[in-house]
């Protein structure tokens, strides 16, 4: 069975679906890879150092994709990369299936077969391939650094001749594992770090990373599944945003991570929030590709708001493609694997994990959230 890793097409996209490291393995297993010339460059890895892993060099995309019986990439194809695809070949990747309801009638139409990365369902055994979780936390650590960057003081606390300076206070929104990984970077680069989250079980979590909690009274609006957040109430995001609004005010730094998949993410930080920070502070939002959680962020800019830096950058792993990479190839490697052998699929349709991220096969929507999506 060939696999095949064409370039990645968004915009700003720097991570590869395979490292040469994970080729390597692939290739020992028995499978065929075919790699797109100049696939790995913008994460660092050479044309020769897939040569040298075992795989074959496609000179371009075309010629990758008319061959491929699995197309591995990082974010969900084009249309015309779709439309590319050899009838009954295998697509895993990111689809957010949902919200790309033109990609899904697309691969009807070509008559492959797709798994989502990010619909395997959250159970210790697919611990391996949680792709969402190795990149969220990546994202987590970045945008800690993003915010440090552009803060006019420092995040520790400092003793010198002249004085003592205070430490910076960090306030982030949502204690999953992009939250926890910044909670851990604030406190690591010494800031006094302050976390809400709809869920009062990960205070422990929190307060185990020296953070502080802000708890929010819930009620019976909020749903989670899989540990993700499934719904919650204006009522409560009311409440949440009146409690708070005073820390926010008196925050150094802000950072939300609150998503809710498959619909766009809840707004936390209101522009009166905003407007009621010092000049100077500094906010990431790390929920800005899904609309965003902070009043007047703009995807992949940096704007000023009443004297306030808001950071829109989305796809924060991109900017560490290498490690980004690294992770993100061994989960796919992990998934496939489970998913098949050298010789094709086990196409195990009651499996837990394949019946969770499986959203088409051969041509025919199978998966909950677009079983009634129509081909045409």
């Amino acid at each position: 069975m060939k696999l095949g890793v064409p370039k990645e097409t968004k915009s700003n996209e720097n991570r590869v679906a395979l490292t040469p490291e994970a080729v390597r393995e692939l290739v020992k297993k028995g499978f065929a890879v075919l790699v797109e010339k100049g696939a790995g460059l913008p994460a660092f890895f050479s044309d020769e150092a897939y040569l040298q892993a075992g795989a074959e060099l496609a000179p371009a995309a075309a010629d990758l994709y008319s061959v491929a019986n699995v197309v591995l990439k990082v974010h969900a194809p084009t249309l015309a990369e779709i439309a590319a695809m050899k009838p009954g070949a295998v697509l895993l990747s990111f689809l957010w299936p949902t919200v790309n309801p033109a990609l899904v009638s697309a691969c009807c139409r070509a008559g492959i077969s797709v798994f989502a990365v990010e619909a395997i369902p959250r159970i210790s055994r697919a611990q391996r391939m949680d792709a969402l979780s190795s990149q969220a936390n990546l994202g987590g650590y970045k945008a800690v650094l993003l915010a440090a960057n552009a803060l006019g003081k420092l995040l520790p606390m400092m003793t010198t001749a002249a004085g003592t300076i205070r430490p910076a206070k960090v306030v982030i929104f949502g204690a999953g594992v992009a939250g926890l990984q910044a909670i851990a970077t604030a406190r690591r680069l010494g800031a006094v770090v302050e976390v809400t989250d709809i869920r009062p079980e990960t205070k422990e979590q929190v307060e185990s990373l020296g953070g502080k909690f802000i708890q929010v009274q819930g009620d019976e609006s909020i749903r989670v599944e899989g540990g993700y957040v499934k719904a919650v109430s204006e009522e409560f995001l009311k409440r949440q945003q009146e409690l708070v609004s005073r820390h926010v005010r008196e925050a150094d730094i802000v950072i939300t991570t609150a998503l809710i998949p498959g619909r766009p993410a809840p707004r936390l930080v209101t522009e009166e929030m905003v407007r009621s920070m010092r000049l100077g502070s500094v906010i990431v939002d790390m929920a800005v590709e899904q609309g965003g959680n902070v009043a007047g962020s703009e995807l992949d800019r940096t704007v000023v708001k009443h004297g306030v830096t808001i950071i829109g950058q989305g796809n924060l792993p991109s900017l560490l493609p290498l490690n980004a990479s690294d992770l993100y190839a061994r989960n796919l490697s992990a998934f496939l694997l489970h998913l098949a052998g050298p010789e094709g699929f086990k196409w195990e349709l009651a499996e837990e994990i394949t019946k969770g991220s499986l959203i088409i096969h051969q041509g025919r929507p199978v998966h909950p959230s677009v079983a009634q999506m129509t081909t045409s």
